[in-house]
């Protein structure tokens, strides 16, 4: 299998490296990549249902392609893609729709993003760029497996009304084609495995595929929790997967074969030492940025000879950034990008200056036509002629129950000042409104080894209230000052099951520094079980 990988490694690396060149050049000539791109969107869609309605025929250039098309949510593309799923064709798109692939975060209604295969290119022009940077830079990667962390789906009924298929059979059908298969001969753990629903049976399947992988070289996950709960299962059920290791074990979506040889060399090493257990790690490939940064620290701990790559910015509907080179330059080839600054004027990709902040506006193959990502974004550097961008938060997660406006990004700001300033580096930490015992009030969830500091609420209070909406409803008395209540182990483990089961998928969750959802007490339970 170790052959296997090494074979298709270098040929995927082969394969991508016309398409890492193609973006070099382009990376020192945005403008004129970015309108051509544009153009061909224009031309190539000008007899749909929508660019009929936007007259693409006879737009020029990007200017008028502004004053003719508006910024648009997804709830306004929802007509569209209504039309879509009951089978209409050339409704945003010349070429037909694949499938409608379902997509939401971590609170919030179903989205369903139309795939084309023009999308589908434009994705694996993005994962070409990186793979072929990846690979050049570190070349010990090409000869081991990988672990590409899997989507279960969400336990949820189906009731789709939808022509057309609705979500890819598996997680590499995003890029298809070539590089599909070579991915396919990489992976130390199967595909089939993301049909497993049961989410213990997951974790479990997920944990033995990996021990048996000694040669694993590279980790791709979204979020460092998912990692540090994989090691989080493992230890809890160390006994028992050893077990399994050594019998075997077949279930209806994976059959594991027995490996005496591993078995015992696992029961030699214990579960503590991670490295121990894959000694070829080289690369971790996940979200570093905003609230995801807290968690990154624990993550290299636990495997201190591998390095850390933090994600570009990559979401169902758009490839925004890659990482290369110790940036994260725009996905210049993929799609056509436009960028809100603070004054909500627009700005193209080649006009973007470092130190600013903007929220992220795609045009894309899959027929999204100035659609607003919601990404809030800042430019910390350039490659060659590229901005490159951090991740800051989602501008559309604003919490107002009473009026009070707190945002994602704000929030975020909040805490890593405070923690700062009281020395933590909290598991898990997330605000949110409570009401069930007493007046309502925002309440800090955290997880971490000792019971914070006092001063931890009146300096978080004092930060919460440079946003005037919140400090009016604190002074009229609609909402109380913020609490702090400590939560017991696993508390991301706890905020994840409550969202599987409430029907979000693994895939899409994340961490994040403000919730809109103010039953959250009765979930979270103190580190000796006591409730709210």
């Amino acid at each position: 299998m170790k052959l296997d990988a090494a074979i298709a490694n270098n040929i995927w690396l082969a394969a991508s490296v016309p398409e890492f060149l193609r973006f070099q050049r382009a990376a020192t000539r945005v403008e004129a990549t970015q309108r051509r791109l544009l153009s061909r969107y224009l031309l190539d869609n000008a007899t749909t249902d929508f660019g009929r309605a936007h007259n693409f025929a006879n737009i020029r250039c990007w200017e008028e392609f502004v004053e003719r098309v508006p910024v648009r949510n997804y709830d306004e593309f929802a007509p569209w893609i209504t039309k879509i799923a009951a089978g209409d064709g050339g409704v945003l798109t010349a070429e037909p729709v694949r499938l409608l692939e379902p997509s939401s975060g971590s609170s919030g209604a179903e989205k369903w993003v139309p795939y084309t295969t023009r999308l589908q290119t434009e994705f694996r022009r993005g994962v070409a760029t990186w793979i072929a940077g990846l690979f050049l830079e570190m070349p010990a990667l090409i000869a081991g497996r990988a672990y590409w962390s899997l989507t279960p789906p969400a336990q949820r009924d189906r009731t789709d009304a939808s022509s057309i298929p609705i979500g890819f059979d598996q997680d590499s059908a995003y890029l298809g084609g070539l590089t599909q298969r070579l991915i396919g001969r990489t992976l130390a753990v199967p595909e089939n495995l993301r049909l497993e629903s049961d989410m213990e049976h997951f974790w479990r399947l997920t944990l033995l595929s990996l021990l048996k992988c000694r040669d694993l070289r590279l980790i791709s996950a979204w979020h460092p929790t998912y990692v540090l709960l994989l090691l989080r299962f493992m230890r809890d059920n160390w006994t028992n997967l050893l077990d399994d290791l050594a019998a075997g074990l077949v279930t209806n979506t994976l059959r594991v074969r027995p490996d005496r040889l591993r078995h015992r060399e696992l029961a030699r090493l214990g579960p503590d030492n991670a490295s121990a257990i894959w000694p070829e790690l080289k690369l971790i490939s996940c979200w570093a940025d905003a609230h995801a940064a807290h968690f990154t620290p624990d993550l290299c701990a636990e495997f201190p000879g591998a390095r850390l790559q933090a994600k570009g910015l990559i979401a169902t509907e758009a490839f925004v950034t890659l990482p290369l080179a110790g940036f994260r330059p725009l996905a210049v080839r993929s799609h056509f990008l436009e960028f809100l600054d603070e004054r909500d004027d627009i700005q193209p990709a080649w006009s973007l200056e470092e130190g600013a902040t903007y929220t992220v506006v795609v045009t894309t193959g899959g027929g999204l036509y100035r659609y607003a990502l919601r990404d809030q974004v800042q430019v910390t550097g350039f490659y060659k002629d590229l901005p490159s961008l951090r991740f800051l938060g989602k501008a559309d997660n604003v919490a107002d129950h009473f009026g009070e406006k707190l945002n994602e990004a704000f929030v975020a700001s909040c805490l890593d000042h405070v923690f700062a300033l009281c020395g933590l580096q909290p598991r898990f930490a997330m605000l949110a409104l409570d009401g069930s015992d007493g007046p309502p009030a925002y309440t800090l969830y955290l997880e971490q080894p000792s019971p914070p500091p006092e001063e931890l609420s009146v300096a978080l209070e004092e930060r919460l209230r440079r946003n005037p909406h919140y400090d009016l409803c604190v002074r009229l008395g609609q909402l109380h000052p913020v609490r702090v209540f400590l939560v017991g182990d696993n508390a991301y483990q706890t905020f994840t099951k409550t969202l599987v089961a409430r029907g979000a998928q693994l895939g899409n969750i994340k961490p994040t520094p403000l919730s809109r959802r103010s039953d959250w007490s009765d979930y979270f339970t103190g580190p000796d079980g006591s409730d709210f």
